[in-house]
Order: C-alpha cells, then structure tokens, then sequence
C-alpha cells in the first residue's frame, strides 16, 4: 500500500496513492478546514503558534528552559500534554476531521524529551496522581490523552511515532509507553526522513527494530521532497519489507514519479537490488 502526506487536499486523490493524510493542523499551528476523502491528520503538541500565543503552555525542564525553538535540538516549539484547555482544543479539532471522515492521525504525540516537563502544573498534578515514579506518571499522561482522542475517532485511529525503536526509549523520552498506547491504535506511522537516500543500510535497521518492537501493524513514511527517485525507489523497496504501507511525505509528484517508474521496471524485469543485501559503503 503506498500513500501520501500533503498539505495539498487535491494531492490525496491522485489515483496512484492508496491512502492520503491531509494536514490539518501542522506543526507551525497552522490550520486547514478537514476533508472528507482524505485522512485527516492532528499535530497534537507540537505548535509554534500557540507557544508564541501563550508562552506559559511550552514544557521546561528543572531548570526552566522551555522546550521551544531557542534550544537547538527542538525543531518547533512544543506544548505541556497536561493543559486541560489545549488537550480539548486538541478534540475539539479531532471532532471537526472526524465529522469529514471517520479515519485521524495523530501527529507529534508525547513530552519533548526524558527532562519535560517541571512545569507547575505537572508538578502538582504528578505530587496529587497515584504514582512514586515520574516516568510511569508521564506515560500515564500520553496514554490517557491517547485513549481520550481515540474514543472520539469511530474509524482507524492512526498515531506517529518518533524513529526510535530501541527499549525503552520512546518511554523514556516522550512517556509513550507502546503496549499501553497500542489498545487504542489501529496503525502507528513512523517518519524515516532523509534528504538523499543515498544510503538505506540504517533504515532498513530501524524498520527492523519497529518490527520486532510491535505487534500493531506500523507504516514508514519516506520524505520525498527533492529526493532523487531512484534513490527513492530503493528506500521504498527497502521500508516495503517490514512495513505495512510506505507512505511519501510532502512532494506528492515525486512519489508518484517514484511509484510510476518503479511499476514500469518491474513489468520490464528491472530491480533496483535486494534490500538484505546492498552495498552501501
């Protein structure tokens, strides 16, 4: 199954994706009206326009640095998953996809890394919660919201997951713990973002640690904007081998260059090599 991730509502009916994911709400805060033939897809907590808004509701660790575009390993700004208020924006929105199409994604779920969040808060709600463990109190935090979102949502329930497939990690790191989240997800999508492809060595190593992480059917999704499409052929080929469905994100045309091309070599006997067997340098 191939699909597509766009911002562009015409995109996700061009006959050569099986699935589109049309952004509703992006990272940056910025908002589009839900459509009813794609799947509508809900960046959660991560949103510059609200933490310009109000800069109270971006998460800081012990030392109050927020967890905003000044540090340099945070790419967008992100919001505390304890703010009541901002988590039933966050329905209100889920209610508006789903009353186009039954089917959501959510995108940037979880606390920005192991150190979020101190904020008042969370440190009152956690010192009032049934839990000694911090880390066990976080994950209790994403799961609820998880739970609460996916009661909204009569369809599939599509949820994204940071690249890290290793133990423990994405509990630590974003308190998303898989077995408890899994209850209430159909299908995880996980972005394996390059801008080259050059090499695919490393993703076919992560797609391999999802597999053997999950038991819930999982889906890569591939950047596609300005790849070279052979380059993008062979990564597809290579996620297609654990993957449910491979999914190109935010180039539409070159995905489907990707898809037609691929189609052609295959009817005339062309492979673009064994993904077990590359010989990446």
């Amino acid at each position: 199954m191939y699909g597509v991730v766009t911002r562009n509502a015409e995109e996700v009916r061009w006959p050569e994706f099986d699935r589109g994911f049309y952004e509703v709400k992006d990272v940056t805060g910025r908002s589009a009206e839900p459509i009813a033939d794609g799947v509508n897809m809900v960046s959660c907590f991560g949103d510059n326009a609200a933490a310009d808004a109000d800069p109270s509701l971006v998460p800081v660790d012990d030392m109050g640095r927020p967890a905003d575009r000044e540090r340099s390993y945070f790419d967008w700004a992100y919001i505390c998953p304890s703010r009541e208020d901002y988590r039933q924006g966050l329905f209100e929105v889920i209610d508006d996809c789903v009353a186009e199409n039954e089917d959501v994604r959510l995108d940037d779920i979880g606390f920005p890394r192991a150190e979020y969040c101190r904020c008042g808060v969370c440190e009152q709600a956690f010192d009032a919660s049934e839990y000694d463990d911090r880390m066990a109190w976080r994950a209790s935090v994403i799961t609820d919201f998880v739970a609460a979102a996916a009661d909204r949502i009569p369809g599939t329930v599509y949820m994204t997951l940071y690249p890290d497939p290793y133990p423990g990690h994405l509990y630590e790191r974003a308190g998303i713990d898989l077995e408890a989240i899994a209850d209430h997800v159909d299908e995880f999508v996980v972005p394996l973002y390059d801008t080259a492809y050059g090499t695919t060595y490393w993703l076919e190593t992560i797609a391999k640690g999802f597999e053997s992480a999950l038991e819930t059917p999982f889906n890569i999704e591939l950047y596609a904007v300005n790849v070279d499409v052979d380059n993008l052929i062979h990564a597809l080929e290579v996620a297609e081998e654990y993957a449910e469905g491979v999914f190109f994100g935010y180039e539409a045309s070159n995905g489907r260059a990707a898809l037609r091309r691929m189609q052609a070599d295959q009817r005339d006997g062309v492979t673009h090599g064994d993904p077990g067997t590359e010989s990446d340098p």
